[in-house]
């Protein structure tokens, strides 16, 4: 059962994750960007799919 504690916890947690890189370094984000925008949508769904079965794996060792 997924408790709404938990959710929120884990939605700040990204947020925070997420504001590293534009905050420590704008430069670097704003070529990330420009990489993402020159890949196809093919590349962009395999980084997706690999993203979020990595996160899955990492939830049941965490949870194990």
């Amino acid at each position: 059962m997924i408790r709404w504690h938990d959710l929120g916890a884990a939605f700040a947690l990204l947020l925070v994750l997420e504001g590293i890189l534009p905050f420590l370094s704008p430069d670097r984000l704003r070529r990330i960007v420009r990489l993402v925008e020159s890949m196809g949508d093919q590349q962009l769904r395999f980084i997706g799919i690999t993203s979020m079965l990595l996160g899955l794996v990492m939830l049941y060792i965490v949870n194990r």
